[in-house]
C-alpha cells in the first residue's frame, strides 16, 4: 500500500515538472498531473528505457521527458493554457 502512495506522489511531481517545462497545465488538475506523470513515466521508460536515477520504481529522467510529451499532446487536444 505504501508503494503504490509513493507511486501516486512521484507521479504526480512528475507531471507537474512536466506541465511547468511544457508551459501548458494539464486539465483536471491533480488528477491530471498524476495521470499525466504516470503516462509519461510509462511512455518514457517505453521510448528511452529505465536510466538514471529511480524512484518508485520509477526512472526519473525517462518520466520527466514522457510527461513533457504527454502534457504537450493532450494540452493541444484539449486546448489548455497556462493561467495568467
Amino acid at each position: 500500500m505504501l508503494h503504490f502512495l509513493w507511486v501516486l506522489i512521484v507521479g504526480a511531481v512528475i507531471g507537474v515538472i512536466g506541465q511547468l517545462i511544457v508551459g501548458r497545465d494539464m486539465p483536471f488538475g491533480w488528477i491530471g498531473n498524476i495521470i499525466g506523470g504516470l503516462a509519461g513515466a510509462w511512455i518514457g521508460s517505453s521510448l528511452f528505457g529505465s536510466w538514471g536515477p529511480t524512484v518508485a520504481g520509477m526512472a526519473i529522467v525517462p518520466a520527466i521527458i514522457g510527461a513533457i510529451i504527454v502534457v504537450f499532446v493532450i494540452s493541444l487536444i484539449l486546448g489548455s493554457r497556462k493561467k495568467a
